[in-house]
């Protein structure tokens, strides 16, 4: 459900179509005629996104906004204005609007900035609850677990929220790394300020560097006006770049220069403009190894790892799964007006048999078809979706004296819905094909280097990584470390 509060004194038509792009009761539409009564709505109850025409009767629309954040600088406040040259808007998302749309409203442009502007302040506002034990609330952005593992997670988020650095975030896809994101952002000094996260695999390379830091008008074919990026509207809070292993060459010099200076150009632009942005970066690459082969500049490796976290994968956790299947039960009774409260100890034994290669998006999808298909208080196994059934055993590594199929290998890894193919294969690649090389070249390093067309460092991490050691049998060098 989205809260939308309209502040536009024009005739009941822009009120009508923001009502039919948010009907009720799903969404709860209200309207002020006025700027000063729009405050006083917004101090009243705050919503979820303000609409905010730039010009109102009793006083500017700018003006308005301030006072707008001032309230509360996390409320996402889009712009509506007849004008095309949108100046005063253009001010305003650099002092961190949200967004500008043009009268009259496009429908679909509409829902899609104001649905994009929701999700921010639920992200803002939903708390990142720290939670050993089952909270007795239920609590969607709650981090559960008590093992070890998760335990360091708490004390690493409590050492750095309060330090204005950049963390890294590592681990599988799937395990909660937003959550640990929003957990840091809520306990820092820039909580009452925005946060912005970004997804750098999710976007087109040739539109990441525009999200990021914006373009001006005719800096490329399509852009019809001036763009404010994510670190000019994001000036003074927090930036999640999720992914960030996924990022361009291209563009990791410009990331680079923001770190140390804290400044960029706009795309099509010569304008320096300065920001105060905290970089909250996740990544389920192994960057170090990806910045070693050439990748990932381990300059910006270095400055974004300042502090790093690692998540651990759902499989490592130990008795924190009857935890998390209860969290997940209670906040998914709610959603789909179900009343599961137990789950039979048939279905307990094969959710800790399975490998969970997902994670907790996993589990959580499990949990919900699961909920789907049930009836009564107890989760029965008749009710688990088929994976769980019979869980496929997980594709560990290949023994280096095996030459195990790469199709198989892969076909395995699709089955199970990997995220990570591409690092799984190529890992999967050298463990067949090192040993051949190396058994070819009776374990000359510098020789295997040159027919793989690799630095010999590389060859060498990469047989350390992989547990293979070759056997020197011509003695023409010593290879050893």
């Amino acid at each position: 459900m989205a809260h939308v509060l309209l502040i536009d004194d024009d005739p009941d038509l822009i009120a009508e179509q923001v009502r039919h792009a948010f009907p009720a009761p799903a969404h709860k539409v209200e309207v002020a005629r006025t700027g000063a009564a729009g405050v006083a709505r917004v101090r009243e109850a705050a919503p979820d996104v303000v609409l905010l025409d730039l010009r109102l009767p009793d006083r500017p629309g700018l003006e308005i906004y301030e006072e707008i954040h001032a309230v509360d600088a996390r409320i996402p406040v889009v712009f509506v204005t007849l004008s095309k040259n949108a100046d005063a808007a253009i001010e305003a998302m650099k002092r961190g609007a949200f967004d500008y749309l043009f009268k009259p409203l496009n429908p679909a442009q509409l829902r899609r900035v104001v649905g994009e502007a929701a999700d921010v302040a639920q992200r803002m506002r939903e708390p990142a609850v720290l939670a050993e034990t089952l909270p007795e609330e239920d609590v969607g952005g709650a981090i559960v677990g008590a093992c070890p593992a998760m335990r360091e997670v708490y004390k690493a988020i409590g050492r750095v929220a309060a330090q204005d650095v950049p963390v890294l975030i590592t681990g599988e896809s799937g395990t909660g790394k937003e959550l640990v994101a929003r957990a840091i952002y809520q306990h820092s000094r820039r909580s009452r300020a925005t946060f912005l996260a970004l997804n750098c695999a999710a976007i087109p390379e040739n539109l990441l560097e525009s999200e990021l830091f914006g373009y001006e008008k005719g800096a490329f074919t399509g852009a019809d006006r001036k763009r404010i990026g994510k670190f000019e509207q994001c000036s003074g809070g927090t930036l999640f770049l999720d992914e960030i292993g996924d990022m361009p060459l291209a563009l990791q010099a410009k990331m680079l220069r923001v770190l140390q200076e804290q400044t960029f150009e706009r795309v099509g632009g010569g304008e320096t403009i300065t920001t105060d942005v905290r970089i909250i970066s996740a990544t389920h690459r192994d960057l170090k190894a990806v910045s070693a082969d050439g990748r990932f500049r381990s300059d910006l490796y270095y400055r974004l790892g300042v502090f790093t976290i690692h998540l651990p994968p759902l499989r490592e956790r130990g008795d924190d799964l009857p935890v998390l299947i209860q969290h997940f039960l209670r906040r998914f009774n709610r959603e789909l007006g179900r009343d599961v409260r137990e789950v039979s100890p048939e279905v307990m034994e094969r959710l800790r048999a399975y490998p969970w290669p997902g994670n907790l998006r996993e589990l959580q999808s499990v949990l919900k078809q699961a909920l789907l298909g049930s009836v009564g208080s107890v989760l029965l196994p008749a009710m688990l979706p088929e994976l769980i059934v019979e869980p496929a055993p997980t594709a560990g590594p290949a023994p280096t004296t095996e030459r195990s199929s790469l199709e198989e290998f892969i076909r395995g890894r699709l089955a199970e819905g990997s995220e990570t193919l591409h690092d799984d294969a190529h890992r999967e690649l050298d463990r067949v094909l090192l040993p051949l090389v190396m058994e070819y070249t009776r374990g000359n390093q510098l020789q295997a280097a040159k027919i793989l067309g690799v630095a010999r460092q590389t060859l060498r991490r990469r047989l350390r990584e992989l547990h293979i050691t070759p056997r020197f049998t011509d003695g023409s060098e010593d290879d050893t470390d």
